[in-house]
């Protein structure tokens, strides 16, 4: 009898140490399993809200900027104008990204961006004269992945001066602008950028003489990006 109860005692020992080793297995795999993946793109996404992955590597749609710019236009005494109408000028604009990253694997891959520019400035030569003027602009950016993104814009707007006679003959008139230039990300969220456009000037025909004032442009200032 002593001998029957002594291997009922030893098989209870051995199984109860079965169930404590497989409870323990148990555990460990719940503690070792691996940690999913999260896509690079997905984590710049939602650190800034402005990058689909790195810095360069194109916009989030709705990413939003602010530009501060300062610069001087030469004036061309060409395409209609009498006289060289040199100007100082400031502008501030607010942009915002619209539509998907067009292009993704194509050289021209970028992003189309809407900004509305408020500019104004002096005229200092041939003479002293005011201009202020409001102006829509689309641009493309293009996605290098580097920190320089360069750009194509053109705007068409309203402009209020006191240029006169003999080129323009209103204080209202028109304003024309188209050119380029490029980013510089200083860090992800803030560039400078520098760049140049043709700037035109005219009535578009509402008064007399239309002659228009004509210059090249450029601009140097800081963009932030949100």
């Amino acid at each position: 009898m002593a001998a029957g109860k002594g291997r009922v005692t030893g098989k209870r020992k051995l199984s109860r140490l079965f169930v404590l080793a497989a409870m323990s297995l148990g555990f460990r795999g719940a503690d070792a399993q691996e940690p999913v993946a999260v896509p690079q793109s997905a984590v710049g996404s939602q650190t800034n809200g402005i990058w689909l992955g790195a810095v360069g590597e194109g916009f989030q749609r709705g990413a939003q900027s602010l530009a501060v710019q300062f610069g001087a236009a030469a004036g061309l005494a060409a395409f209609g104008s009498e006289q060289a109408h040199d100007l100082a000028l400031a502008s501030i604009s607010y942009g915002r990204v619209v539509g998907p990253l067009y292009g993704e694997d194509r050289w021209f891959r970028g992003n189309l961006e809407t900004r509305l520019e408020l500019f104004g400035g002096a005229q200092f030569s041939p003479g002293r004269a005011w201009l202020v003027g409001l102006s829509p602009h689309l641009r493309y950016i293009f996605a290098t992945g580097t920190h320089w993104m360069p750009f194509l814009d053109g705007g068409l707007g309203v402009t209020a001066t006191s240029i006169g006679l003999p080129d323009l003959s209103s204080i209202f008139e028109f304003n024309l602008q188209g050119g380029g230039g490029c980013h510089w990300f200083l860090r992800d969220d803030l560039a400078l950028t520098i760049e140049a456009r043709y700037l035109h000037v005219s009535s578009a025909g509402i008064s007399r003489p239309n002659q228009g004032v004509n210059s090249v442009m450029g601009m140097l200032g800081l963009t932030w990006f949100f």
